[in-house]
């Protein structure tokens, strides 16, 4: 089955209307480019006129939907126009269809028809010339640059303008795209941040609070059931507090998203100190490599480092808390080689019910922080116990 030919746009139906019915007024009244006398008139009278005219007029149809056929077509009914005493309607419908093929073709015939009328017109100059040997012969040169180079180099020109400025709505098309994938990719990474924030600051204290409220359900003795609710009252207000900064921190329109007293190494101290009141026989050791020295260890800490460093040993004496079996704890940071290495090791035991339920979403947040910094991270059993190791490279410039 032949493909059938696509419906004509409806300015193309208004011009070929257009074109046909001035054409038909001209010929109505008698008026022609050409007297009969004239040398190139073959065709005299004066309905030959028409049938260039009605040709031309259906071509102009064609004008975006099949403008090459189009200008063919029009260039054979122009030629045939030629040897009739001519009409003006005729001609004019042609330099359309010539701006049309140009315009509204495929990129070979924008570039080729333009050279080929140029060098037509150049020729209708300098054959006549030659031949004729009078200055008159130019016009021929001069008429045929009006009715086809001139055409053909105007939609040249609106093409490129057309293309430049389609190429120029692309680009902000994509700018907007990409502005708007940075934007959602900020917000995720935000939202993200939030989340671990969030999640390690109130964890530790609501696994605390889980696990003594239990211990003093559990057990009838009035002495532990008031240590117990001590240490459930000091979290909650511990988290409380924490939860209070994270939304002055959500809350703040100033642009500063970072806790505006972010938790340091210096803090880690107090964090073991209260990872023993809620029961965990922790110690916590810092080493250079060559003599203990935690301020050696925390001297020129990036920021970032050290807030990540804080936040895997808390998350990581969360789920001690939590699931590690009765026994020591062992917090180590190092500092070797222009990077942090903090390690916690817990007993464990697979065998074990936790104390307190868990999500995994403690690990996944450690492993997104040393992610961010470029670093190492690993957790698992080792030698029956549950060792989590991360390695947080330092910035240039501020390890000695």
């Amino acid at each position: 089955m032949a493909p059938r030919l696509p419906r004509p746009h409806r300015d193309d139906v208004r011009i070929a209307l257009a074109g046909l019915i001035g054409g038909l007024l001209v010929w109505g009244v008698g008026l022609g480019t050409r007297t009969a006398g004239d040398a190139l008139v073959l065709l005299d009278g004066r309905w030959p006129i028409l049938l260039p005219l009605v040709v031309t007029a259906c071509c102009e149809l064609l004008r975006r939907v099949r403008p090459r056929t189009g200008l063919l077509i029009g260039t054979a009914a122009l030629t045939v126009d030629v040897v009739t005493q001519g009409n003006l309607a005729t001609v004019v419908m042609f330099t359309d269809l010539v701006y049309a093929a140009v315009l509204y073709g495929p990129p070979a015939t924008a570039r080729r028809v333009p050279w080929i009328t140029g060098l037509l017109s150049v020729a209708a100059a300098i054959v006549p010339l030659a031949v004729w040997r009078v200055p008159q012969a130019l016009l021929v040169g001069v008429v045929v640059g009006i009715v086809a180079f001139t055409p053909a180099a105007t939609g040249l020109i609106v093409r490129n303008h057309r293309d430049a400025a389609d190429s120029a709505r692309l680009r902000a098309e994509q700018t907007a795209l990409l502005a708007e994938l940075d934007r959602t990719q900020a917000v995720t990474s935000e939202r993200a941040r939030m989340a671990r924030e969030l999640h390690d600051m109130v964890a530790n204290h609501l696994s605390a609070i889980a696990i003594h409220s239990t211990a003093a359900l559990s057990i009838d003795d009035p002495g532990t059931s008031q240590r117990a609710l001590g240490v459930i009252r000091e979290n909650s207000v511990a988290g409380l507090a924490e939860m209070r900064r994270l939304i002055g921190i959500l809350r703040d329109s100033g642009g500063d998203l970072e806790p505006a007293a972010a938790p340091t190494l210096d803090g880690l101290g107090a964090l073991v100190d209260g990872a023993r009141v809620n029961g965990l026989d922790v110690t916590l050791d810092t080493d250079t490599g060559s003599r203990a020295d935690a301020d050696a260890v925390r001297a020129a800490l990036p920021a970032p480092v050290e807030l990540a460093a804080y936040r895997i040993v808390q998350e990581s004496l969360t789920n001690a808390l939590k699931h590690a079996s009765p026994g020591r704890v062992t917090v180590t940071l190092a500092r070797l080689d222009g990077s942090l290495s903090v390690a916690v090791r817990s007993p464990y035991d697979d065998h074990g019910s936790p104390r307190a339920p868990g999500s995994g979403a403690g690990l996944v947040g450690m492993r997104e922080r040393v992610a961010l910094l470029g670093g190492t991270f690993s957790a698992g059993p080792v030698d029956a116990h549950w060792t989590v190791r991360a390695t947080l490279p330092l910035t240039e410039g501020e390890d000695a």
